[in-house]
């Protein structure tokens, strides 16, 4: 038998995607507007940069980027493109292949990164009270602790 949503529910449920998908959209309208790329592509840009010799095995990253393996391959391929990532082959595993972030990858990078945390700060920590964040952490802890593989 379904459990459905009751009203309450329904209205934190409508919101909570609303919510994220407006968060989200302001990240990606900033990200074009000012560094040119879209969001996708800083977040696989910041995954790399915090990697081991910035160089991250590329199921590993389509997992941290939550993104298909065939997703992720197109965009590093569009990085590529611009210089800011390469692709190598895994000398262990001649199936799997390794992306690691070029000194130009990581410059852009961290010419987009001040508009993107000013972005993040007005899109929502900076509405949220102290007493609001720590609700917020505790929310999104449980959600990932409980989904997350």
């Amino acid at each position: 038998m379904t459990r459905w949503l009751d009203d309450d529910e329904q209205r934190t449920w409508r919101d909570f995607l609303t919510a994220t998908q407006l968060v989200n959209e302001a990240l990606d309208r900033q990200l074009q507007r000012e560094a040119g790329m879209p969001h996708t592509y800083y977040m696989i840009l910041v995954a790399l940069s915090e990697a081991p010799e910035r160089s991250m095995r590329m199921s590993e990253l389509a997992n941290r980027a939550q993104s298909s393996q065939s997703r992720l391959s197109h965009a590093v391929a569009r990085l590529e493109e611009r210089g800011w990532v390469r692709r190598r082959p895994c000398e262990a595993d001649r199936r799997g292949s390794f992306a690691a972030l070029t000194d130009e990858g990581f410059a852009a990078l961290a010419a987009a990164a001040p508009g993107h945390v000013a972005e993040v700060r007005r899109s929502l920590f900076d509405i949220l009270t102290p007493e609001q964040l720590g609700q917020l952490a505790e929310i999104c802890a449980a959600v990932r602790n409980t989904l997350e593989p």
